[in-house]
């Protein structure tokens, strides 16, 4: 055992061999030192059990392989092919490059964020955006904080935050992902809830029954985005409301969710109304989010009358919600897309995913099909699926997309073999996720825009699974 002891290498040893002065370059002389260090202690180990030991270049390269491991971000890019295109678990839109240019030039250098260039004074971040944004909407004045969520808490904490009441119905009383529920979002606003009709039917009466009232301080139409009512229903469309909450004198704020600038209905989806349409019909208030439909970075946009829209921005919570310069920037940059509407599938990836047609995906399935099956082996068997995607983050959620894609299916192990797989798949330098239906593993190709970097990423599962 002395002898075996006496063969490992010293720390200044590993330090001057060839992978240890790769080491030092990559990661500094303390943080190599440390590292070689904790493998030097396994050789120990090893050689208090008898086991082979390393050399110095061995002790440097698994040194090396330990340190790149805890160099990588948790936040890694996947090949996201579980067919929810806005998956919000996996960052939701993927940005236009446009986007991502802007975003970088917002990185690299100081910029005129609250600066006024014309007068040489301090500036309005908001400004940046505004103009462009009532451009798209037609609203009066806008303003934009860093989610939807934190605009409709802001809105309500404005308009009813000191125990005014927010009249709403039973319906629209939603939760979504992250247990945002919308009473105890109004509640945590200071706004005191009001609830008229019930979960199937709200009628106008039930609303003009809640305005008589005392201490109504506006009216709330909430998108059920993430959920559908169907059979016997009832629902005041925004128009009705509109001049409901008028003869009040109060404003109605209408919360449109997932949001969108343009009619979906033009790439084969089911229409949602557009945010031009809730100022149209007389929301005094229209709130919605960027990184969904829109198809840009994570926001929250307040749009609508002008004298409301200077109260929001006087709520000191404002300033809490406010949004970065990146952000500013690669949602000008995003903004800009929709002036050219016949390029706009071609240059947002959001609309790009969701108007795929599904003769392509199947044709990128067939392709990919036999190089994959020799990838994965005998063990399972790999067979082209009809499948469908969805658009995901709370919109259309009842809407599905004509897709294809590849599923595997074991030879042997059932659920546990499929397990093993999905296992392997997220331990790929990409990982890849997928979902589990009908007894397989079903990757859904019509957000793999990539073939030739899934195929070189795919050709380490043989490493990984063996």
């Amino acid at each position: 055992m002395n002898t075996a002891f006496r063969a490992i290498p010293s720390v200044d040893v590993v330090l001057r061999s060839g992978t240890g002065s790769v080491l030092v370059e990559r990661f500094g002389r303390a943080e190599a030192a440390s590292a070689i260090r904790s493998q030097l202690d396994d050789q120990r180990e090893i050689a208090r059990a008898g086991g082979q030991l390393l050399d110095a270049e061995g002790v440097a390269e698994a040194a090396l392989a330990r340190l790149e491991a805890a160099s990588l971000s948790s936040l890694r890019p996947v090949f996201n092919l579980t067919g929810t295109v806005l998956h919000t678990n996996l960052g939701r839109a993927a940005l236009a490059e446009a986007a991502i240019e802007a975003a970088s030039e917002a990185m690299r250098h100081a910029v005129a964020l609250e600066f006024d260039l014309d007068s040489g004074k301090r500036g309005e971040r908001d400004e940046h955006l505004r103009a462009l944004i009532c451009e798209m909407t037609g609203a009066e004045d806008a303003t934009l904080v860093n989610n939807n969520a934190a605009a409709v808490l802001l809105v309500l904490n404005t308009l009813a935050g000191q125990g005014g009441g927010a009249v709403v119905s039973r319906g629209e009383l939603i939760e979504i992902g992250g247990a945002f529920r919308m009473p105890d979002i109004m509640a945590r606003a200071g706004a005191r809830l009001i609830e008229v009709g019930t979960t199937n039917r709200t009628h106008e009466k039930d609303y003009k029954a809640a305005l008589a009232e005392d201490g109504v301080a506006l009216v709330l139409k909430v998108h059920t985005s993430n959920y559908r009512i169907e059979g016997f229903t009832k629902e005041v469309e925004a128009p009705a409301l509109s001049q409901l909450a008028r003869a009040a004198n109060v404003p109605l704020v209408n919360d449109l969710g997932s949001g969108t600038l343009v009619d979906l209905a033009k790439w084969g989806l089911r229409r949602e109304p557009t945010v031009r349409e809730a100022v149209a019909e007389g929301a005094d208030i229209v709130t919605f989010s960027g990184d969904k439909l829109l198809g840009g970075p994570q926001a929250g946009f307040i749009v609508g009358r002008s004298d409301l829209i200077a109260a929001i921005n006087k709520n000191p919570m404002k300033r809490a919600l406010r949004v970065d310069k990146l952000r500013l920037a690669a949602l000008e940059a995003t903004l800009k897309l929709y002036r050219d509407p016949d390029r706009l599938v071609e240059r947002l990836p959001t609309l790009r995913l969701l108007a795929r047609q599904h003769d392509e995906i199947a044709t990128l399935s067939s392709g990919l099909l036999p190089q994959v099956q020799s990838v994965v082996g005998a063990d399972y068997s790999v067979q082209v699926v009809e499948c469908a995607s969805q658009i995901g983050s709370g919109a259309l959620p009842l809407d599905t997309l004509r897709s294809s894609g590849l599923g595997f299916r074991p030879q042997s192990g059932g659920g546990g073999a499929l397990d093993r797989l999905t296992a392997v798949l997220r331990s790929l330098p990409i990982p890849v996720i997928g979902r589990i239906a009908d007894g397989m593993l079903i990757l859904d190709l019509r957000c793999l825009e990539d073939p030739e970097a899934f195929l070189a990423n795919l050709s380490r599962l043989k490493h990984g699974m063996g």
